[in-house]
């Protein structure tokens, strides 16, 4: 899909226009949304979710080189194995809705500190990274601390959140992400970056936040251009533990394209 989102930059400026003014303010031949079944519990999937983990098997993953997940499962979690390396989905994203459940275990040595802490990280299009981290702290971080843009929640490298939501080592804790594709032109330049808001265990602590560019580790996020990718998940040598994953595909919205 390298240019269709170009080619959906070229005529977006008119038909994004036209969508807008074409129907009259309650117009009643305007169509209507589809509708979709919501779960009976917060934070269980609604009826057009694409359920990437539910417990039962790994299927929906794989291995950067394509060969099989081998993270462990026990009970309705999976966790990160010794040498299991980092996984992502087997299908490809662009803007979605996701809902994923993460667990940093308890007993870390308290020396433990800064992103040695029990790190890991979610991964949009396979580039833009949610930092998965233990930053629990009840002493204003005099004894677990790391750089701001790289704790948990933070657009890595690039935005801390809002406000730190964690919760303690060995509690279960949320992430509710909107994420909006970034698009480019013919040439590869970006014409709508990437936005994304998060909700960390029911906190917003990123409100519809532009995105820089791909994340990265001591450098400087800039952009490539892409198509779709997969939502990955970092193996960075800690056992941390992930479950109830699902996600929605979000449909291209023309009148957000300049």
């Amino acid at each position: 899909m390298g240019l269709l989102a170009a080619t959906l930059t070229v005529a977006a400026g008119a038909y994004a226009v036209a969508e807008v003014t074409r129907y009259a303010v309650h117009d009643r031949n305007r169509p209507r949304p589809p509708v979709v079944t919501p779960a009976a519990q917060f934070g269980q999937p609604p009826s057009d979710a694409i359920i990437l983990f539910d417990g039962a098997d790994l299927s929906q993953w794989q291995k950067g080189n394509g060969s099989p997940a081998t993270w462990e499962i026990v009970g309705d979690a999976m966790t990160v194995t010794r040498k299991g390396g980092s996984i992502q989905t087997k299908r490809s994203f662009g803007s979605c809705q996701l809902h994923i459940e993460w667990k940093t275990p308890e007993g870390v040595p308290a020396r433990v500190t800064d992103q040695n802490r029990s790190n890991s990280g979610v991964f949009f299009m396979g580039r833009y990274e949610v930092q998965v981290l233990d930053s629990y702290t009840d002493d204003d971080y005099a004894t677990n601390k790391t750089y701001a843009d790289g704790q948990a929640g933070a657009i890595y490298g690039s935005h801390p959140p809002m406000v730190n939501a964690c919760r303690a080592p060995g509690q279960w804790q949320n992430y509710d992400i909107a994420f909006l594709r970034p698009l480019f032109d013919e040439k590869g330049n970006v014409v709508r970056k990437a936005r994304i808001t998060v909700f960390h265990n029911g906190v917003c602590v990123h409100n519809n936040l532009e995105i820089e560019g791909t994340t990265s580790h001591k450098v400087k996020a800039k952009y490539t251009p892409h198509g779709d990718g997969p939502i990955g998940l970092q193996d960075h040598g800690n056992p941390i533990s992930f479950r109830n994953i699902w996600v929605r595909e979000l449909p291209e919205q023309p009148y957000l394209i300049e």
